[in-house]
């Protein structure tokens, strides 16, 4: 009787597998397809990733997601990291609503989050170009008048996203810590800067790197926030896939479609992989 169970269990494992992960393996196989179409299989062949790396609206977009994910996943990680220290710092009584107020952005619907900040860059702008009329008037020198979204309220965008994810990496690191830690090093002649660089940093080292590694994840991935707070001026990798399979799936779609789930892979892998080495050794020292 439990031999049927497992068996049944397994097989029922197995098919929730399928219907999730059919529909990309499928994508995957049709992306090194010798011929154009997703239905009939033609032959093997690496021409789409070659015509791919040629396509200049697919290149640029790939530059700005790297270009957005990277300095998103910096400000981020060095914004979340002495947030987590002030948290650390207060009162339970205190730190608690300010944690839960932290944990909304990441329980919100991304389509609400995306709106809304949508909308706070347009009031922005308007009040900008009101205020700048008037400075202007002045004449002590000239400010821009109009200021449209693109690059700069992207960026913000992402920061904004990532900042929670990094901070709820790095509590845990810092509760492990000993409190007197930081105190013992103050009262040996350093200063906060070099307790913090000294002894504060490289116990929560492994909460950084889990932290930034999750927002560069975060920031790769995004496309509603993004489409909102983009603008015209600048696009995502996913935002520019999302505009080519308005026409038509071309083998293109599949081969960066490909591309971005590999790489998403490896960097959940790797997370994976430091948490349960950080867990390994936690379980030793104990």
């Amino acid at each position: 009787m439990k031999r049927n169970n497992s068996l049944m269990n397994r097989l029922l494992m197995l098919l929730v597998f399928l219907f999730l992960y059919a529909p990309i393996f499928l994508l995957i196989i049709f992306s090194f397809n010798a011929g154009n179409s997703n239905m009939i299989w033609k032959g093997f062949s690496l021409d789409w990733y070659a015509k791919l790396f040629h396509n200049r609206l697919i290149m640029e977009s790939v530059y700005t997601t790297l270009l957005v994910s990277l300095l998103a996943t910096v400000i981020a990680t060095i914004a979340g990291t002495f947030a987590s220290i002030g948290f650390y710092a207060m009162r339970r009584r205190i730190r608690t609503p300010l944690m839960t107020v932290n944990n909304i952005p990441m329980m919100n619907a991304d389509i609400v989050t995306g709106v809304s900040m949508c909308l706070l860059f347009v009031a922005f702008f308007n009040g900008w170009e009101n205020f700048s009329v008037w400075f202007n008037s002045l004449g002590l020198f000239q400010l821009p008048t109009r200021l449209t979204m693109g690059f700069g309220t992207l960026l913000i965008a992402h920061i904004t996203f990532n900042i929670p994810y990094v901070i709820l990496a790095i509590g845990p690191k810092l509760r492990q810590m000993d409190k007197h830690l930081v105190d013992a090093a103050m009262d040996l002649g350093c200063t906060w800067m070099q307790a913090f660089r000294k002894v504060i940093l490289p116990e929560i080292k492994p909460g950084i790197v889990s932290g930034a590694l999750t927002a560069f994840t975060m920031s790769i991935d995004d496309f509603v926030i993004s489409y909102f707070t983009a603008g015209s001026g600048s696009s995502t990798l996913a935002m520019t896939i999302y505009g080519m399979t308005k026409k038509r799936v071309t083998p293109e779609i599949n081969a960066i479609s490909t591309l971005l789930f590999v790489t998403v892979l490896l960097l959940l892998a790797v997370i994976n992989i430091r948490e349960a080495r950080q867990e390994r050794a936690a379980l030793r020292r104990k």
